[in-house]
């Protein structure tokens, strides 16, 4: 079409400024395309800005140079034991060769750093499993360097902040937790409170920001670095094809309606459908959960524009739909309700079972999250499962802490009269509160006890896999995830099942590129992040599941876009062998 009928002309439009989205916006950049990136609420971060921002990627160099041992190779024999499925697409070696070139890549060229985590164990002990080294974290962020457009990042949830708006850090817990008990862990934890109460003399929040958010933060500021123009509050109304690829938008933004051209193409990265109400009940299984921890900016907009554009939906292999994790429901500050994820801090505790409405336990409580809830949805077929119930002693929140109540918590009647938890000074009055029937909760409580001395736990071998002792008490023998619960009062909190990420979404290359039904390359169309059907077909391997293949599929559509070839890595380091397909 002629210029004269276009507002605005870029390379590459990229809608949705997530990790994903954004991550695709500055590699284009940086390989000379002029892109622009459309979001259509006030601040980018999308679901990333609250999560961990781990990412899985397995055989990258700065694991491999810490002295943890890893390859790619390794790793596809995992995921092909994992999912039962051949990499008949190539999508699986297409991830796994480019991972580590995309994390060298934003390293060298951006403000994008990542740090290896360490011990971090995938989330099954099967042939081609790691411990070591397959997952990094973002480096921390000061936020202060963005200036005012710091308020543009979006915060984590306000169950994961401190007094009312600090970041923690994994490593930043046990100081805060026992500042009372050593000089050094009161120093350290007076600095991070000096540092958070300055900054709320000019901010809205601590700006020494972690994980998800400080990903989210990096990203920006690169953006901005590289002068990539972000444009907020604007959705997209419709795709313009021409000359039979896609030619430009139209968009609504802050009250005008423009048409605008790319030369390239659009890559969609929305976030998936996690507020779709009509693709939720498409795609997740039943009874389709109420709660999600995606943003509520994801509403599978992008999803529907790209079916009504000849995308097709992926395979989703073993069928759950999304990736998953208990949540128990919170009343936020303004009366409205929030949740919060129970992803590693108190399900492998020692002393906590789960048990469904008939007072029996269904899962090994410390599995992952994900495996979590696929045991509640198998538990409920039976038994009514959703919500499940956690149940402890009142000592063990007060050591490990459950859920928003902070450990050192001793005083429980504040989150028993709001509702939050449910507690007893017996069993029996217990279950009679959660409308279980007594003596069932007793044998179960009296089963768990027995196996805990023992230290074996015969019916979910909970403590058994690397996961499951990763996240227990190792100060815990024989088993760091079983101790009896035997002394009242005790505690129960209910759970439902919520999804963290999606994992249906639209069919694609290995470059990003959508396939038509034929399974043909739309051209000048492009699908990343949850927008894009997962490659992990519904398993979840390890922490930074969804992470790893945004940023990599991110890379790759841009990389395609600007006809630029991937491989970053191989010419900074040429003795390095390709592998995994690449």
């Amino acid at each position: 079409m002629a210029d004269s009928k276009w507002d605005e002309q870029y390379d590459l439009i990229v809608m949705g400024a997530g990790a994903a989205g954004m991550t695709t916006a500055l590699v284009a950049a940086i390989e000379g395309l002029k892109p622009l990136l459309i979001e259509k609420t006030d601040r980018v971060g999308g679901t990333t800005a609250t999560s961990a921002g781990t990412i899985w990627i397995p055989g990258n160099r700065q694991s491999l140079a810490a002295g943890y041992q890893d390859s790619p190779e390794a790793a596809a024999l995992y995921l092909d034991k994992l999912t039962g499925v051949p990499d008949a697409s190539g999508l699986r070696s297409a991830f796994l060769s480019t991972g580590p070139d995309m994390v060298d890549y934003l390293r060298a060229k951006s403000d994008v750093h990542f740090n290896p985590s360490g011990k971090h164990p995938d989330y099954r002990d099967m042939e081609g499993a790691a411990v070591y080294g397959r997952t990094l974290v973002p480096a921390m962020f000061d936020g202060r360097l963005l200036g005012k457009d710091f308020e543009r990042v979006r915060p984590p949830i306000p169950e994961f902040l401190l007094l009312g708006g600090m970041m923690a850090g994994k490593a930043d817990l046990p100081p805060l937790i026992n500042r009372f008990r050593s000089v050094g862990n009161f120093v350290y934890a007076g600095k991070l409170l000096v540092r958070y109460l300055a900054d709320r003399l000019r901010y809205s929040r601590g700006t020494r920001i972690v994980m998800g958010n400080a990903l989210v933060a990096r990203l920006f500021y690169s953006l901005k670095k590289n002068r990539v123009p972000v444009m907020f509050d604007t959705t997209v109304m419709e795709v313009v094809s021409g000359a039979g690829r896609v030619a430009g938008v139209v968009v609504r933004s802050q009250g005008r309606t423009l048409r605008i051209n790319t030369r390239k193409g659009l890559v969609i990265a929305t976030g998936g459908y996690g507020h779709s109400a009509k693709l939720r009940e498409r795609f997740m299984p039943k009874p389709t959960p109420a709660d999600t921890v995606a943003c509520p900016a994801n509403t599978g907009d992008g999803i529907e524009l790209a079916l009504r554009h000849g995308g097709t939906i992926g395979a989703d292999a073993h069928g759950p739909g999304a990736f998953w994790a208990p949540v128990s429901r919170t009343r936020r500050a303004d009366g409205s309700q929030g949740v919060f994820p129970h992803l590693l801090l108190d399900r492998a505790k020692p002393g906590l079972i789960a048990v469904n409405a008939a007072g029996k336990r269904f899962v090994n409580e410390a599995d992952s999250y994900h495996d979590f809830v696929l045991g509640m949805y198998e538990s409920h077929k039976s038994t009514p499962t959703i919500p499940a119930r956690l149940i402890c002693e009142a000592s063990f929140v007060a050591r490990y802490g459950l859920g928003i109540v902070y450990p050192g918590t001793t005083n429980l009647k504040p989150f028993e009269k709001s509702g939050y938890l449910v507690v007893a000074p017996s069993l029996e009055r217990l279950a009679a509160k959660l409308g279980i029937e007594p003596q069932a909760l007793v044998a179960t409580v009296a089963r768990h006890n027995s196996m805990a001395r023992s230290g074996k736990d015969l019916d979910y071998g909970k403590g058994e896999t690397e996961l499951n002792r990763f996240n227990g008490d190792p100060l815990q023998a024989p088993n760091p995830c079983l101790r009896p619960i035997e002394q009242g009062p005790f505690v129960a909190l209910a759970v439902w099942p919520a999804e963290i990420a999606t994992s249906a979404g639209l069919q694609a290359d290995v470059d990003g590129q959508l396939l038509n039904t034929k399974g043909i390359p739309i051209d000048g169309l492009y699908a990343v992040g949850n927008d894009m059907a997962s490659i992990m077909l519904g398993t979840y391997p390890g922490p930074g599941t969804t992470l790893g293949p945004a940023l990599t599929f991110g890379y790759r559509a841009a990389m395609h876009a600007a006809g630029k070839p991937v491989g970053y890595s191989r010419r900074l380091f040429p003795s390095d062998p390709p592998s995994c397909g690449s």
